[in-house]
């Protein structure tokens, strides 16, 4: 019996080992039947122990399981009690860098930006200095990262790849004794109608004065002329006007010799004056050419005393300038100004090289609807011919046509020649300088270069300009802070609510002011100088708060399909100089409303965009006087049942109207309405004038007294005109 109950015994106290170990090798139901199987042992010594619960009583069977834990082995103090290690949480990690603004700092923690307002709430920050786009600290940005939870660590700078250099330089100098003699470029420089086209005209047998729009050259005109002597000068004839500056000075820096035109019987200008200061600061020897000396009124001397007072000493004064007395439209002493200019050129010794790589100048660029973009250009190094790969800015060309300034095919152009040269996969600037480079391979390459540098300069610009903003943003915050700084913080969100809501309220008007009035502007030139020079005019625009003038695309060529569509698009006006529009164009755009402007002349397109201007403005009403009276006397009459105000007036000017009331009691303002009874005598007239005297009601009840002036107006809309001055 012992050793039965010794045996249910060890029974029981293998289950109970079982039921709490998982890595026992006795498996679940072999507990349960050992479990049975001790029950059944102890019925028969036990009669009260029972395997069934009784029927009232629900039965609870909790298995219990524990995790050995490392470094305890199985049977050890501590094993079988449920240990759970916590595990380290991993926090988020930031990338932070300096100068970030909340926005960035919101996308690094992957969270909006109300949440990094919400953790910023209770720093030392000023919080309604706080905007999206405003600049945080360095220990800003640490603390909005740890009261986030996150961890941060530094972002690591990229490491750049250096760009390997693919510049194209220029050749060094020449060896003297390659060297030939070359003819000297001369340029022809001076006021507006002082007669330079002309001269050239007289020169050369031809008739470009004729073709020029309204009589003034607006392009550079570069040409070889042959003396009867068999000597050759290239000329270079420049604008006069005062929108073509940089052309003038593009023709400075690319010649050798400058012949200044200057009218006998009109004297040094404006445009002279910037002539001569192209010369000198291009160190280019100058000839003048004293022109129209065959009219009454010309005065040679007085000309060369105006030029000295520009630096200019002519050889009559004890200078070294050589002045020649000439008539363009007579064709008289013209022969004297090209000996004169060609024993300039042979004290100068000019020579150039006619071997190796080419180098140039871009004079003038335009678009040919046969040949694609072509450029007018000096050679002043090398010898240009039929598949050259050149380079010029941004854009490259493989020679593939030569022609002269008559468009006569040519097989090469030494040094000091003319040349228009097709073949260039872009339109260059003109001014720009021209490189021959050995394959084609190598001109992407400069090109790429240089679209690149140009690029990391427009980078470089830019963050200076943004760092200037954000020193100038600290700058007025500081101020702003300052002058608050003697505040509770009640006061100061108090005077910032104050001032948000007075800035809320002026800047509609501001927006109905500057903002809704604009006018977009697509232009197009015939040539590159041309658009250059319209461009400059417009940068001269300072009419802002009256009416944004937005130039929205310009370009070289007729007026095309795109530039009608972006005209629709942004509601704007097309301006063409020396273009043409064809026919589909100019129906599409009479069909859409769009306007076409197209113009030859350049003052002419600037004073109808001025015109437009004026006419986008609102109108002004402005206040015409049309009579003036003085009171003597004031007195009451019964109309009806009710007693009205009179008073009693001599018309002291002009006349006074019913009908173009109101008047107005002078010169302390009263009142200002109308009049509703106007009699002279006892007889109601429509109007009174000087030296009459009237009896007059008001439409309101004012207390005239004798010697007060009654002031009769009327309103008239009155045109405003733009403020902005072109200069010209």
């Amino acid at each position: 019996m012992i050793e039965t109950a010794m045996i249910t015994v060890r029974a029981l106290l293998l289950a109970e080992r079982a039921l709490r170990s998982r890595v026992a090798g006795v498996g679940l139901s072999q507990c349960r039947a050992l479990t049975t199987h001790c029950a059944g042992l102890l019925a028969p010594s036990h009669p009260n122990w029972t395997s069934t619960p009784p029927p009232h009583i629900r039965l609870h069977t909790r298995l219990l399981a524990t995790k050995r834990g490392p470094g305890k082995p199985q049977g050890q103090k501590g094993h079988g009690k449920t240990t759970t290690p916590k595990q380290k949480e991993q926090k988020q990690e930031v990338e932070i860098m300096r100068c970030m603004t909340v926005t960035e700092l919101a996308q690094a923690m992957k969270k909006d930006v109300d949440h990094v307002y919400q953790v910023l709430l209770n720093t030392s920050m000023e919080q309604e200095a706080v905007e999206p786009g405003s600049l945080l600290t360095e220990e800003a940005i640490k603390e909005a990262v740890k009261r986030s939870g996150m961890k941060f660590k530094w972002a690591q700078q990229k490491e750049t790849r250096v760009r390997e250099n693919k510049e194209v330089e220029r050749q060094p100098p020449p060896d003297p004794a390659v060297l030939v003699p070359r003819p000297p470029v001369v340029t022809i420089m001076g006021h507006v109608d002082h007669g330079k086209t002309t001269l050239l005209d007289s020169l050369r047998k031809t008739q470009v004065a004729a073709s020029e729009a309204g009589g003034i050259t607006q392009h550079i005109g570069a040409f070889l002329v042959e003396l009867p002597s068999g000597e050759k000068i290239t000329f270079l004839d420049t604008p006069g006007h005062a929108a073509f500056s940089a052309m003038r000075a593009r023709g400075a820096h690319v010649t050798d010799i400058i012949v200044l035109v200057v009218a006998a019987d009109d004297g040094v200008m404006k445009q002279t004056v910037e002539s001569i200061q192209h010369a000198q600061r291009a160190n280019v020897p100058v000839i003048v050419a004293v022109n129209k000396c065959d009219r009454r009124e010309a005065e040679p001397e007085r000309v060369k005393r105006e030029l000295l007072a520009q630096g200019v000493v002519c050889e009559e004064l004890g200078g070294d300038v050589q002045a020649v007395h000439v008539s363009a439209l007579k064709g008289e002493k013209l022969m004297e100004l090209a000996e004169a200019t060609v024993a300039l050129a042979e004290l100068l010794e000019l020579k150039g090289d006619p071997r190796g790589l080419v180098e140039g100048t871009v004079i003038e660029s335009h678009t040919d609807k046969g040949k694609g973009p072509v450029t007018s250009a000096i050679v002043q190094r090398g010898t240009l011919q039929r598949g050259c790969v050149l380079v010029a800015g941004t854009a490259w060309a493989k020679v593939r046509f030569l022609s002269d300034e008559n468009g006569q095919p040519m097989q090469e152009a030494g040094p000091s020649t003319a040349v228009a040269i097709a073949g260039w996969k872009e339109l260059p600037s003109a001014g720009e300088e021209i490189l021959e480079v050995e394959s084609e391979q190598r001109a992407r390459e400069v090109v790429e270069w240089r679209a690149f540098v140009m690029e990391q300069e427009k980078q470089e610009a830019a963050l200076q300009e943004i760092q200037a903003k954000q020193r100038e943003h600290l700058d007025s915050y500081r101020k702003e802070r300052e002058e608050l700084a003697h505040l509770t913080w009640r006061q100061k969100r108090k005077h910032i609510y104050k001032m948000q809501k007075y800035s809320a309220a002026i800047r509609p008007s501001e927006r109905v002011e500057s903002g809704e009035l604009s006018l977009p502007l697509i232009i197009k030139g015939d040539v590159d100088g041309s658009l250059e020079a319209i461009m400059d005019i417009l940068e001269t625009y300072d009419a802002d708060e009256q009416c944004q003038l937005d130039v929205v695309h310009c370009g070289v060529g007729d007026v095309s399909e795109s530039d009608l569509g972006l005209a629709e698009t942004f509601s704007g006006t097309v301006y063409g100089f020396n273009v043409s529009a064809s026919r589909p164009i100019l129906q599409r755009a009479a069909r859409s409303g769009v306007s076409i402007r197209l113009h030859s002349v350049i003052y002419k397109l600037v004073d109808e965009l001025k015109d437009q201007l004026n006419s986008l403005l609102p109108p002004t009403l402005e206040e015409n006087v049309l009579g003036q009276a003085s009171v003597l006397t004031t007195f009451q009459v019964k109309e009806g049942k009710r007693k009205v105000d009179v008073a009693g007036c001599r018309v002291l000017s002009g006349q006074l109207n019913r009908k173009t009331s109101p008047p107005t009691p002078s010169p302390h303002l009263l009142w200002e309405g109308s009049l509703t009874t106007l009699k002279h005598h006892k007889d109601v007239v429509p109007m009174v004038t000087t030296g009459m005297e009237c009896g007059l009601s008001l439409d309101q009840e004012v207390e005239c007294r004798p010697g007060d002036v009654i002031v009769c107006y009327e309103e008239a809309e009155k045109k405003r005109q733009i403020a902005w001055n072109p200069g010209f």
